[in-house]
């Protein structure tokens, strides 16, 4: 009888020891640490139904971008063009739907097939010249966004192109990306007095933004590939170690262009959702979304080294950029301490991963 009983200390033990090897682990202790400091600090209005839709949209944005490039860092890559991706493919949707002539519908997949093909070429370049995904992505930022800038002055003469606005009532692809959903069950919500309304009867917040569900569905996808399929273990071993990985039949090469691919796409769907949503584009569109996709990823638990990460991390550290950075207007404090605060939540989040993976790894 004695034989079979399990020390409960083991057990303990074992199960904190899994948890602290699950990456995302700082990214939900942080992101509880800032829901109870916004909860004291913040006005109730923040976690309104209003705050709360506000608040999200911030997230899903960002969202979109972290779970791709989350995967990119764990492949021991990461994608600096992203910012200048968003602001391209809106202004090629922009361009191609007011001054080419073509329908929402088509002038989308115009702008997700050029940014894709575009996202191709970085990766082939990445992988084909052995030149650091720094340098590479970062001539694309500058490109991308000249090409942004001059494309549209030459046909516009801004760099602002409007006239979107009414596209997504018409088309149901334009719906899909700046459109909004649950229009029916927020109405009901509203008559059944759980929302509250305007003074003209609307309720105060009529659905949630498609950017949010374009978020959760990314995410889910990628973090259900990332744990249960071979693609998924091929993009930790070309991170963790390409050498070992190329020995084994990994075709290490492929996975990191197919992933750069995947950024460009993500950014795309970014891009879409801002034309539409807002009903104009503007060159200065994704402008540091770069480097705050990069913020989530890290605050997720992913490390710059490569081989370590969580797409459920990256998401929790949207949402830590997201509550963070409206919360400072419900708090009255000057918005110009937000970034100052992320800049520590981003150094305090890579010390506590770095210290809680050596502990459990033992590898210093």
């Amino acid at each position: 009888m004695s034989g079979t009983t399990k020390d409960e200390r083991i057990a303990r033990t074992t199960l904190l020891s899994g948890l602290l090897r699950r990456p995302e682990m700082g990214a939900v202790a942080g992101a509880i640490l800032v829901f109870l400091l916004f909860l004291a600090a913040a006005s109730p209005t923040m976690f309104s139904a209003r705050g709360v839709v506000n608040w999200l949209t911030v997230t899903g944005q960002l969202g979109v971008i972290a779970v791709s490039q989350c995967l990119l860092m764990i492949a021991g890559e990461f994608d600096l063009s992203v910012g200048s991706m968003i602001g391209f493919s809106g202004m090629v949707m922009a361009l191609t739907f007011r001054f080419g002539g073509l329908p929402a519908w088509l002038a989308i997949l115009v702008g997700i097939g050029i940014c894709v093909c575009i996202g191709w070429l970085i990766g082939t370049i990445r992988v084909r010249s052995g030149l650091p995904s720094f340098i590479v992505t970062l001539a694309f930022l500058f490109i991308l966004r000249g090409a942004t800038i001059v494309s549209a002055r030459t046909l516009n003469g801004s760099t602002m192109v409007g006239g979107m606005r009414d596209a997504k009532d018409t088309d149901v692809i334009a719906a899909l990306f700046g459109g909004q959903i649950g229009d029916g069950v927020f109405s009901w919500l509203a008559n059944a007095g759980v929302l509250a309304k305007l003074p003209n009867g609307t309720p105060t917040v009529t659905g949630l933004p498609m950017i949010i569900v374009w978020c959760l569905v990314l995410g889910a996808g990628a973090a259900f590939m990332l744990a249960n399929s071979r693609f998924g273990n091929w993009i930790f071993s070309a991170g963790g170690d390409p050498r070992a990985a190329r020995s084994v039949g990994v075709p290490v090469d492929a996975v990191k262009v197919r992933l750069f691919i995947y950024s460009a796409f993500c950014a795309s769907v970014f891009g879409a959702a801002q034309v539409f949503g807002y009903g104009s584009a503007d060159a200065s569109r994704g402008e540091l979304k770069e480097f705050e996709s990069i913020i989530a990823a890290v605050i997720g638990g992913a490390l710059l080294t490569g081989g370590y990460g969580s797409v459920i991390g990256a998401l929790v550290g949207a949402l830590i950029y997201g509550v963070v950075s409206q919360g400072f207007f419900y708090t009255g404090v000057d918005g110009d301490w937000f970034r100052i605060f992320l800049g520590c939540v981003l150094l305090g989040a890579v010390m506590f991963n770095t210290q809680v993976r050596r502990r459990v790894t033992g590898v210093y």
